[in-house]
């Protein structure tokens, strides 16, 4: 639940992206967040698989999941967190 590197992901899924106030996010991923979109399975699957093509200023410097399972089990563990 806290924020360091990254943003806290307890509570990531039904989130808008950009959202927790201690973090530093690029104006793209507040942006992105801005419009509507709320972190859910299919968002961050999206996101998980390649993450500069979905939001290309982020400051995520991970390269994506490239196998679906991977992503799959990630997304299952995250849903499981709350803030």
């Amino acid at each position: 639940g806290e924020v360091k590197i990254g943003p806290s992901l307890a509570g990531v899924v039904g989130r808008r992206p950009g959202s927790v106030p201690a973090f530093g996010y690029s104006q793209d991923m507040i942006d992105y967040g801005t419009s509507g979109v709320v972190w859910n399975p299919q968002t961050l699957d999206r996101f998980l698989t390649k993450p500069r093509a979905m939001i290309n200023g982020t400051k995520m410097v991970f390269q994506g999941f490239r196998k679906p399972t991977d992503r799959a089990d990630l997304i299952a563990y995250l849903s499981k967190l709350r803030g």
